[in-house]
């Protein structure tokens, strides 16, 4: 079924699980996420970087994940990732994600307040949730990004933020980074706990991909809803083509070779829902 996205996390928050967001890039990886979900009984969010809105419409990918989370068993939510910018914010809510995040993260502060709230504005006039991020989440190629507290979120102003902007929930930076890592990102659990003491709506860590797991399953026992995860799943998706490939088993049969990473593609996710489940809540 497909539910809201701050409906969703607010219900992880209190009973201390993680939703797995998951970057979708066509129909067959939206899909994949879709019956992962249901394997485990289990929620997810699929998601869609509108960076590759040049390879898939932000309709299209909208309307596919949509389609699988309305035949969906389980509670499955839709959202758009990163929008740098008013514009591409209102684009994703223009062509039907229920869920939109707008990044103002690199702004000074104040122009991050009032590009999120003009969002905000235009978000409740038609139910769409907003998604902002407060902090550097820079990218794990870089060590500096994500070793430096001083690109951490401020737990109080965190809270002055969210009172300001009126967003739904928020993206924190706390030693997590987008891509690849360099080097083993350690987070700064008791940056997480205070942000979690400071603000009412539900936290999201970008950058999932690599942190270990007992890293992740600590941010969820402080109180982490949401977790984005895009580089492993591509990765997965990546290693799944070249297995098949290498097999020859389909000799040069394009549609073979995609319903062939279906299974690598369930087990991903699947392995994700579970792992950010360590308290084994039941839906």
């Amino acid at each position: 079924m497909l539910v809201k996205v701050n409906e969703l996390l607010k219900d992880a928050t209190e009973n201390h699980y993680g939703v797995p967001a998951i970057n979708v890039i066509n129909i067959e990886t939206a899909h994949y996420a879709a019956l992962a979900a249901e394997q485990e009984h289990m929620p997810v969010i699929i998601q869609f970087y509108p960076g590759f809105k040049d390879y898939a419409p932000l309709s299209a990918i909208a309307g596919a994940a949509k389609y699988y989370a309305e035949r969906a068993s389980v509670p499955i939510a839709v959202h758009q990732d990163h929008s740098q910018g008013y514009e591409i914010a209102l684009e994703g809510i223009r062509d039907g994600f229920p869920s939109v995040m707008v990044d103002g993260s690199s702004l000074p502060y104040e122009k991050n307040v009032a590009l999120t709230k003009s969002v905000v504005d235009v978000a409740n006039v038609f139910n769409v949730d907003i998604e902002a991020e407060l902090g550097h989440v820079g990218v794990g190629a870089n060590a500096e990004d994500f070793v430096t507290d001083g690109f951490y979120t401020d737990p109080a102003q965190a809270e002055e933020f969210v009172e300001r902007t009126g967003c739904g929930s928020l993206a924190i930076a706390v030693g997590n980074a987008h891509g690849p890592y360099v080097k083993v990102p350690h987070l700064d659990f008791g940056r997480i706990q205070e942000c979690r003491e400071a603000v009412s709506i539900p936290l999201v860590m970008h950058g999932c991909s690599d942190i270990p797991d007992d890293q992740l399953q600590k941010a969820v026992n402080l109180g982490m809803s949401k977790f984005n995860i895009a580089t492993e799943y591509f990765r997965t998706m990546y290693r799944s083509l070249e297995k098949e490939i290498e097999s020859d088993s389909h000799d040069g049969n394009g549609v073979n070779l995609m319903f062939g990473i279906k299974e690598d593609c369930i087990a991903f996710v699947a392995s994700k829902i579970r792992l950010l489940n360590p308290n084994n809540y039941s839906m």
